[in-house]
């Protein structure tokens, strides 16, 4: 681990150690909350067997999974998951409610996961009578509380197709004490083929005389991603792997935690679909309604009756249980249309229910986790009548502008009681719309069509509120009309309802309405991608319809308007394809539904303001530590002053047992040019990087001048490097280059002294070329004289020579001997024995990280044991020598004999040459680094 410098004052102790105290006290509270959080939560896997239609005797297998909680017996809840998931999707989920106290068990619905049997689509006679069983099976666990024989306390909490099940089963089941449906249906004819209507149920859009056809509109796209995820061995996410907004998390709109909704299935079915089967896993009946949409466009009244027959909107006159809906505002699959009639019809039957609507949905995002609190602490309320009810009145989010990040700031709006179940009209405000009759066509084929957003994919914009921005309505194909801009801000929440006439030549026309949000600046938003189909019958001549647009909640800002745009056509939707022209016209203007409420406080974030905390407080560590460092940077041992570098006990450690550096010392004096010699891996890069701050030692220290070395020491001011190379913009000239470089550093241009460097360098006009042309040589030495701009007192060079030839390293040579010739000292790293033999004064030779030997060149080179004779003849004197014992590696070289003498003293080796009659004119040591170098590291390394 890297030294850390410690206080030296009592002042700056106690303030360390305070903060200290501090930072473990937040981390203390952070890791508390989070092992609350991240408790184990005990669970069991089992299959449960149970009849594959009433009366019959196949049966059918559920893959199950119980959670239980740390204290039974408890209070159960089921737990179904979304469509073209299973089981696994809502496993965290499950784990949360277990947490909080709930015996939770969770199961993959017939046709999904390891599950077998047929996907019904949630019917009563099957996937609802799955759930009965489910909970004959709790009420027999003894984790269980009970409020009778086989009657288990019991809740359904679940989203999309769970929350259907949950409404359904709520139903049909007595035993259901509390639900929470989520982001669900309340009749999937109107939520997949909207505007259909049969003897049992009229359509939304209301003529103004006459009946529709009950064909509605069909949704192509959201019915063929959901048959897509019914049909496949792996389902879907459905559009729900994010978590929506919530107030005081608005850094990002994003999780990737998996929703309750959706989740790809962790396996193949254990039942396979026969081969000649186009509809995979769904019944038959299923499969039969869905071609019959998807190859002609319309339901006949037995597709509308049999959906009708599998939506809670069969039942809901039926649910006594308590219930909380949580519905989405970010939803072109369920919209608040759904949630609305369902709590209609509850309440009108005397139930009892309760509603929220959050900033997120299909394409929004499941709900976060504040709203998964209040889920869990009403369930808790409901089932065991502990503390007070943590939902009151009636609350819906509101999106606001964009923060920073890109994320929509929320906040909370809260009613006294939704409007819907008072029996209280809904108040609205009226705001007239310009634009006379106008004339639009749907053109041959329905295409091109207008985009009001991707199904499944309009929350990948980033924020649901930015995806409304992305719609095409093509010109000829749409009609607008638009109000004038509003004074104050106008909260829409709720359906809009328009008054539109129609006239054509067809039987009917197919039209799309939607309500935008226009800016000052022209820019137009469409909310929550929000589009209401209507087919309006013309069979009578031009038609008036009272049109119910798409459920909203959004603050129009004084200064913008509203545009209602009517279109021929919509991606999403199945079109007519034969040419058509439609006259249309709005009567009078817009009506907006209006909830009046207060803003309602999210409560202090806790965990953020803690995290937040903690690091302002190691943000304040490290800028003490640091101001401890530069303190210490600026004190200088004065007995160093004149001392360009000095270094002691250095060591570099890495993790894995890596020790590049170890215990390394030496000393270079003023005026030397010091050559750090070392085989490949012998830890010279490192030094010189430790030496500039670059990297931090493990232990010990560098002084240069006096001063301690560390990452942004002001001594590094006085030092010039050349470290593993450097970079040039290759389109401009040296000179530009080197002028760029010293302008970046901040100081004077006439502290730089380009001329000076550029002499010392050699460059002569080169200089003015643009880099591009330079060689090797020339970028060396360019490189070298950007080191020595400002004349530093100490030239630090790593390897300089490397790709040079001979003559461009004997000009390197005269470069830093010119340069250490001023006063100045080099230190040079390199691997080139005969260049530091030839241009250094003294040697430092490291290996494996330590120091193996170190001063001057010739007295290094001395140090091999080696002797040179300088005779009359050679000859004469090598066979004398060779027959002396322990002389070995005897050669010739002119008038010199050299000799590997072993120990042997010289003066009886000239001795022995004298006895031989060869007459002896020089006796001394063999000067030659390479083979002092070769004994101190051998020559294998």
């Amino acid at each position: 681990m890297p030294r850390i410098p410690l206080p030296h004052t009592r002042r700056a102790r106690l303030l360390t150690l305070g903060v200290v105290v501090v930072i473990l006290a937040a981390v203390g509270v952070v890791w508390a909350g989070a092992g609350r959080g991240a408790a184990p939560v005990a669970s069991q896997d089992g299959v449960l067997d149970v009849p594959a239609a009433p009366g019959s005797a196949q049966q059918v297998h559920l893959d199950t999974t119980l959670f239980l909680p740390a204290r039974t017996p408890a209070p159960a809840l089921l737990l179904p998951h979304g469509f073209g998931a299973d089981k696994t999707s809502v496993a965290s989920e499950a784990q949360e409610l277990a947490r909080r106290g709930f015996v939770v068990l969770t199961w993959s619905a017939r046709g999904f996961g390891h599950s077998t049997g047929q996907i019904g689509l949630n019917d009563p006679d099957l996937e609802v009578a799955d759930a009965s069983h489910l909970v004959d099976y709790l009420a027999k666990r003894p984790e269980v509380r009970l409020d009778g024989p086989d009657d288990p306390r019991i809740g359904v909490v679940g989203a999309s197709y769970g929350g259907a099940l949950a409404l359904l089963l709520a139903g049909q089941d007595k035993r259901i004490d509390a639900i929470s449906p989520e982001i669900t249906y309340n009749d999937l004819a109107q939520g997949l083929v909207p505007n259909a209507a049969s003897a049992t149920a009229p359509a939304a859009t209301t003529p103004a005389a006459g009946a529709f056809a009950p064909d509605g509109v069909f949704k192509r796209s959201w019915a063929g991603i959901l048959f897509s995820a019914g049909s496949s061995s792996a389902g879907g996410s459905g559009g729900l792997g994010t978590e929506a907004p919530e107030p005081g998390q608005e850094t990002d709109d994003s999780s990737s935690q998996s929703g309750s909704g959706g989740g790809a299935a962790a396996g193949a079915p254990a039942q396979l679909p026969s081969a000649d089967s186009v509809c995979g896993r769904f019944t038959a009946q299923i499969c039969q309604a869905y071609t019959e949409l998807a190859t002609t466009g319309r339901a006949t009244p037995a597709t509308v009756d049999l959906l009708r027959r599998l939506s809670p909107a069969s039942v809901t006159s039926r649910i006594t249980a308590p219930t909380l809906l949580v519905q989405g505002e970010t939803d072109t699959l369920f919209g608040l249309d759904q949630s609305d009639a369902t709590a209609r019809q509850i309440a009108a039957a005397g139930g009892k229910v309760q509603q929220i609507w959050y900033a997120g949905g299909h394409d929004g995002g499941q709900p976060g986790p504040q709203l998964r609190a209040k889920v869990a602490d009403w369930l808790w309320f409901q089932l065991t009548g502990e503390g007070a009810n943590p939902v009151t009145g009636f609350s819906y989010d509101v999106q606001g502008s964009l923060r920073a990040s890109g994320a929509p700031s929320v906040r909370i709006q809260n009613a006294p009681d939704y409007p819907g179940i008072t029996g209280d009209a809904t108040q609205r405000s009226s705001v007239a719309l310009r634009g006379g009759q106008q004339t639009i066509i749907n053109p041959p084929g329905g295409a091109p069509a207008a985009v009001s957003g991707i199904p499944g994919l309009n929350g990948l914009a980033g924020s649901a509120r930015l995806s409304g921005l992305f719609g095409i309505d093509p010109p000829g194909e749409s009609a607008r009309f638009t109000t004038a801009p509003v004074d104050s801000q106008l909260l829409v929440a709720g359906s809009p309802t328009i008054r539109l006439r129609v006239a054509g030549s067809t039987p009917d026309a197919v039209l799309f309405v939607k309500l935008y949000d226009v800016s000052p600046d022209g820019t137009r938003t469409l909310p929550a991608n929000a589009v209401a189909p209507v087919r309006v019958p013309l069979t009578g001549g031009p038609a008036e319809v009272t049109v119910t647009l798409a459920g909203i909640v959004r603050p129009i800002e004084s200064g913008h308007s509203l545009q209602v745009v009517v279109t021929t056509t919509d991606q999403a939707y199945t079109t007519p394809i034969a040419p058509a022209a439609y006259q249309v016209s709005i009567d009078g203007g817009v009506s907006v539904p209006v909830i009046p409420g207060t803003a309602v406080g999210s409560g202090w974030p806790v965990g953020s303001l803690l995290g937040i905390a903690g690091i302002l407080l190691a943000a304040l560590v490290v800028a003490i530590l640091a101001a401890l460092r530069r303190r210490r940077s600026h004190r200088a041992d004065p007995a160093l002053a004149d001392v360009p570098l000095v270094i002691e006990g250095l060591t570099k450690a890495y993790r894995g047992g890596v020790t590049a550096v170890r215990d390394l010392s030496f000393r270079v004096e003023p005026g030397q040019v010091l050559g750090l010699l070392g085989p490949n891996g012998a830890g010279k890069t490192t030094t010189l990087r430790m030496l500039m701050g670059l990297i931090t030692p493990t232990t010990g220290q560098i002084r240069v001048f006096g001063y301690q070395v560390s990452a942004g020491a002001p001594v590094l001011s006085r030092i010039g490097s050349f470290v593993e190379g450097s970079g040039f913009l290759p389109h401009l000239s040296g000179e530009l280059n080197l002028r760029l470089y010293w302008d970046a550093t901040g100081r004077p241009a006439e502290r730089a002294h380009f001329a000076e460097a550029l002499e010392i360098a050699g460059l002569g006009d080169a200089v003015h070329r643009k880099v591009r042309t330079y060689s090797q040589g020339m970028r060396q030495r360019l490189a070298i004289a950007q080191a020595m701009l400002g004349l530093p007192e100490l030239l630090v060079l790593d390897e300089p020579t490397n790709g040079l030839d001979p003559p461009q390293i004997h000009q390197m040579r005269e470069v830093l001997q010119r340069y250490a010739a001023t006063g100045r000292t080099v230190v040079v790293s390199s691997h080139l024995l005969a260049e530091v033999e030839q241009t250094c004064t003294h040697v430092v030779v490291m290996h494996r990280g330590a120091l193996v030997a170190s001063g001057e060149v010739g007295d290094i080179a001395a140090a091999g044991g080696e002797a040179t004779f300088r005779v009359d003849d050679p000859e004469a004197a090598a066979s004398a020598l060779r027959s002396v014992g322990g002389v070995s590696e005897v050669d010739i070289e002119g008038d010199l004999v050299h000799a590997d003498l072993d120990g042997l003293p010289r003066a009886e080796a000239v001795a022995a040459l004298v006895r031989a009659g060869v007459a002896v004119e020089q006796a001394g040591p063999r000067r030659r680094l390479e083979d002092a170098f070769l004994r101190l590291v051998g020559d294998g390394e």
